[in-house]
């Protein structure tokens, strides 16, 4: 499967540490789900971005991408001053979450 755009912008723009294009990925509605804490809105997101993704300096790479049922599973290596590891994003198929799909 093709990564899909939205995807791919989400993770160059985390690994360029630019917060403006990693915002910009997401609608104004959009809602993230980190290991049980949910974030809604870009204001949130953002806070999330800053204490948990560029403002922990981040690196992403995708180890793999599979859709199913209206989802996008993408295997992700995370490295960083945060988390380091690997971890499982699961977002569903829909312009109202990211801006591209």
């Amino acid at each position: 499967m093709t990564t899909p755009d939205a995807i791919r912008r989400f993770v160059e723009a985390t690994n360029a540490g630019d917060t403006k294009a990693f915002l910009e990925t997401f609608t104004a509605d959009a809602f993230l789900s980190d290991w049980g804490r949910s974030f809604q809105g870009r204001d949130q997101i953002a806070r999330w971005n800053q204490s948990d993704n560029i403002g922990v300096q981040s690196r992403l790479r995708i180890l793999g991408i599979a859709a199913a049922d209206g989802t996008c599973r993408v295997r992700i290596a995370v490295e960083g001053n945060g988390f380091n590891g690997e971890g499982d994003m699961v977002s569903r198929w829909t312009a109202s979450v990211y801006r591209a799909w």
